[in-house]
């Protein structure tokens, strides 16, 4: 008795198929059986059969649905409850999913090819068309319908590999040349098809693959083969021996999985079965902390963590769903350091790589992590340039989870907010693990995503000692047993603050435990005053307990430190915060790191847990007078300040600078040496830098505000995180308000406006415009005024081109008012377009050929991105079809090389218009889809026309078919 899922969901009972009838009743059971043998909660099974809008009566009538499924099936048993649900106990291969993840598992076990090729033709076999095809409508079914069709994939790409290993190249080419047909961007199914080619004496089709591949990534991606496929290219041309059918001993031999990981020939990775050969070449991720040293205890949540395993199949097998654990406890009750241990203990089984991300959920220096920066984050590791990450969280959520299809990796979302937060985060490929930390239960998350809940309380009292036993010896531990009792009772037995207290006995080995239970116990009594009845303030004695034993200087910084507004900290901005050298501030760091009072997750960045830093503030505003923690804060203003003005004009060097309020002495000003440089200082400090704007607006310094928002604006745009552009310049302008800050209201009214124009936002972008630009001209501010023109034509070009094209002129008057130079070089694009707008195409060409000329003089390449761009329209309205494409092609060559999405977009919608105008329909299809898939991906409302564009093309089309 088994269920099949590999197309219509029925049940086979003595060889017979009985059909389920009824959707609900069929989803029931597919959800049952996709789980395995695991228990499925009633809250999930209800998401699978009625989706977000399960009736009051569910539960009701999932037990109706059970006793119908149990008839069919034949057995009350089949089908057990198990709180919180149910669970279907079948034994042994209880579904054709089942039966085919053992056949794969068979074939690319098996050392003899042809033995394997069999066992995984039996496992392709097993479909009988789309998995649960008659189960549409449930999103979480179609989800693993989708995962059930990559499995098939994943098996196909296994059998071509067996079949290459046992000989049949010449008998594979027809089956390889569709399957790279139907995938076209599938680099493993191509190389697979070149090694056939290539074996049967055809290497110029062979290479006729790779040309073919490289311009369809180019065209659809924008990026260039692996490193193994060029690999492979490479040897085909040397006409490498390694490249040559093997004979039917190497056959066997190289169709093991563990003979292909030992060579480094590509044609090794191209006909093997592995699936871990099946992707492009990409780093692979080693992002856990350092393993826990001296980690005691917890045993028994050890052991329930490892029951979860079994649910993930072996290394380079199926599983049938994500493993996701939820580790919830109390501030510093050591979930971290369980959930870090815990993954080096596991992380051989997922040799793709190991993310992890601290989501700073409960930080009270600054706002938890947006899950949009965790995936970003997530999606570098993998080495996805920064031009291909998407803008949007959905889009950004989908590219990071397509990575991981196939792969086996294991995420650690440390210090969850809530499961909005994680979710996004969260892989979707079977065989993957996510451990989430959290001091919250999410329970959504054991709901919906059937996690695996651990509450994590205090350790027992024994396991206390085992803990200062590992770091402080057993036989110190045990000279002294009432002292280590006395030391755990003051500690709360919190595993934080008994590291602290292990800490500061380990640095003075030779005075006897007593001298710290002691001081322990003066330090508790001494703040008896300020006990809150809560973990956290009992264990401000320990924490009071280590800070004494700081030097002063130390101890001065680790007040300081608590002031600092962002989640963590490098050396410049620590010694700006305290006025002193670099290298004294590296010496301090390392004082309060080993001292565990400070930690550094990453190589010259420190960090507090939530518990110290909320400790650090308190020092300070018990023992530092009000002046010198303003002092403090100002510096550390100042540092960002200046450092982000210098990354900005970096980044756009033809951007006006603004008139800084000059730093304070003691201030470290960092000073980016490139553009790249640049990007990265804000990529690492922007989630510091949004707090800062709001620290210092509340601090009433809103000049530092709004200048600090628009330093980070162009980073902000560039990225296309537009809620916390618009977020930073509100605060911004509110702060420049306050302070009557004319200059700072404009350029706050400008720099929103314009983050309000390029996400879409057009009603809401016009009137701030119009408001920047009275408030520049009562300043008498020229170039910004000419700036804001500039920008409103580009919001009239669409309806009112003669309106664009005044603004244009009226830029062009302020600029050389202003003696601007370049934009004076820039606005002669912006007039010749508007000409081209108005029909006037001569007058336009001859405009945007001088701005073309003055602007590579200049060097200015954002500005000649969009000449380029400009011209591309020209030609295409003149006729000149092939120039109009050269011109758009240099338009987006630039766009790339300054990762702008948007512009490659609309310059992308163009190009499509040439190519529909020449009648090259299939190629405008091709660039309308690229460009479709661009303004999805960064949310943008655009889209829509080409949309339009392309439903119109296709209706011509079938017209004329």
């Amino acid at each position: 008795m088994h269920v099949r899922l590999l197309g219509p969901v029925d049940v086979v009972v003595d060889g017979g198929a009985r059909p389920v009838h009824g959707v609900r009743r069929r989803a029931v059971l597919a959800a049952l059986a996709l789980h395995g043998g695991e228990v499925v909660s009633t809250s999930r099974l209800a998401g699978a059969v009625w989706g977000e809008t399960a009736p009051p009566t569910a539960v009701n009538t999932l037990q109706s649905h059970v006793s119908y499924l149990r008839n069919v099936l034949g057995s009350k048993a089949a089908i057990l409850a198990r709180p919180p649900g149910y669970v279907l106990d079948l034994g042994g291969d209880h579904t054709d999913v089942q039966l085919a993840e053992r056949l794969l598992r068979q074939g690319t076990q098996s050392a003899d090819p042809v033995h394997g090729a069999q066992h995984l033709q039996a496992a392709l076999a097993l479909w009988r068309g789309r998995p649960m095809a008659d189960l549409a409508g449930s999103a979480w079914l179609e989800e693993q319908a989708e995962r059930l069709d990559l499995f098939r994939v994943q098996i196909k790409r296994a059998l071509f590999g067996a079949r290459l290993a046992a000989g049949e190249h010449v008998q594979l080419i027809p089956d390889l040349d569709r399957m790279a047909a139907g995938h076209p961007l599938d680099e493993h199914i191509h190389a697979q098809l070149m090694l056939a080619l290539y074996r049967s004496g055809r290497q110029a089709d062979a290479l006729a693959v790779y040309h073919r591949l490289r311009h369809t990534l180019d065209e659809e991606l924008g990026i260039d083969p692996g490193k193994a496929l060029r690999d492979l290219e490479t040897a085909i041309l040397r006409q490498d021996p390694e490249l040559d059918a093997p004979t039917p001993a190497a056959a066997s031999h190289l169709s093991s999985p563990a003979a292909a990981s030992h060579t480094g020939s590509p044609a090794a990775a191209s006909h093997t079965g592995s699936p871990a050969a099946a992707s492009p070449e990409m780093p692979i991720p080693a992002q856990l902390l350092a393993a826990v040293p001296a980690f005691a205890g917890r045993d028994a949540e050890l052991a329930r963590l490892n029951a979860v395993l079994p649910a993930v199949a072996e290394a380079g097998l199926p599983a049938p769903a994500v493993v996701i654990v939820a580790v919830s406890g109390t501030a510093g009750v050591g979930k971290t350091a369980l959930a870090v241990h815990w993954a080096h203990q596991v992380a051989d089984r997922f040799p793709d790589g190991q993310l992890h991300v601290n989501l700073r959920g409960f930080d009270p220096g600054g706002p938890a992590l947006e899950p949009g920066e965790a995936v970003g984050r997530f999606l570098d590791a993998f080495g996805v340039p920064v031009a291909r990450i998407p803008a949007g969280l959905p889009a950004q959520a989908a590219l990071y989870r397509s990575l991981l299809a196939g792969k086996r990796v294991l995420v650690l979302l440390d210090n969850a907010r809530d499961v909005a937060q994680v979710r996004p985060l969260l892989p979707g490929s079977p065989g993957c693990l996510a451990i989430v930390t959290s001091r919250n239960h999410l329970t959504g998350l054991v709901a919906t995503e059937g996690a695996y809940p651990l509450t994590l309380d205090l350790p027992t009292a024994a396991e206390a000692r085992d803990l200062l036993a590992c770091r402080l010896g057993a036989a110190r531990i045990a000279s002294d047993p009432d002292a280590v009792d006395d030391l755990i009772a003051g500690c709360a037995r919190l595993p934080l603050a008994l590291t602290i207290a292990a800490a500061h006995a380990a640095t003075n080995p030779s005075f006897p435990l007593a001298v710290f239970a002691t001081e322990l116990s003066e330090a508790t009594r001494a703040l008896d005053p300020f006990h809150g009845g809560d973990l956290a303030t009992d264990v401000r004695a320990v924490f009071s307990w280590s800070y004494r034993a700081l030097s002063t200087d130390a101890a001065w910084l680790f007040r300081l430190l608590g002031l600092h507004p962002g989640p963590d900290i490098a050396i410049a901005a620590a010694a700006s915060l305290a006025a002193i050298p670099p290298e004294r501030a590296r010496a301090l760091l390392a004082e309060l790191t080993g001292a565990h009072l400070l930690s550094e997750p990453v190589p010259g960045r420190y960090a507090f847990h939530d518990l110290l830093r909320a400790y650090a503030t308190e020092q300070a505003h018990t023992h530092d007078s009000r002046d010198s923690r303003e002092a403090a804060t100002r510096r550390v203003l100042d540092h960002y300040l200046h450092t982000a003005h210098s990354a900005a004009m970096l980044m756009e060097p033809y951007l006006d600078p603004i008139a800084l309020v000059p730093p304070r002495t003691g201030v470290i000003v960092g000073e980016p040496a490139t553009a790249d440089d640049a990007v990265c200082w804000f990529t690492a400090e922007h989630a510091t830098l949004l707090v800062a704007v709001q620290l210092a607006a509340n601090a009433g310094r809103g000049t530092h505000a709004w200048q600090l928002a628009w330093t980070l604006s162009t980073f902000l745009l560039r990225r296309g995180l537009w809620n916390d552009q618009a977020m930073a310049c509100k605060t911004g302008l509110d702060a420049a308000r306050r302070t009557g800050d004319i200059a700072g209201e404009a350029h706050s009214l400008h720099r929103l406006a314009l983050g309000y124009a390029r996400s879409g936002r057009i009603r809401d972008a016009y009137p701030l415009f119009r408001r920047a630009l009275r408030q520049f001209g009562t300043i008498g501010d020229h170039v910004s005024q000419a700036y804001v023109h500039v920008n409103l034509g580009w919001l009239a070009e669409r309806q009112h081109p003669a309106d664009a094209l005044s603004h244009a002129l009226r830029a062009q008057d302020l600029y050389r008012a202003a003696d601007h130079r370049a934009g004076q070089a820039m606005v002669l694009n912006e007039i010749g377009y508007s000409h081209a707008l108005l029909g006037h195409y001569q007058q336009a060409l001859t405009y945007c050929q001088r701005a073309l000329a003055a602007i590579q003089e200049l060097g200015a390449r954002s500005w000649e991105e969009a000449t380029w761009d400009s011209l591309g329209y020209i030609h295409h309205q003149l006729g000149d079809h092939q120039q109009a494409i050269t011109c758009y092609q240099r338009s987006l060559d630039l766009c790339r090389e300054r990762a702008n999405r948007y512009n490659e977009a609309g310059t992308l919608d163009r190009l499509g218009d040439v190519h529909h105008s020449a009648g090259e329909l299939a190629a405008a299809g091709r660039v309308w889809t690229h460009a479709l898939r661009i303004f999805d991906e960064i949310d943008h409302p655009d889209g829509d026309q080409v949309r339009a564009k392309l439903h119109a093309s296709s209706m011509a089309v079938t017209a004329v078919l």
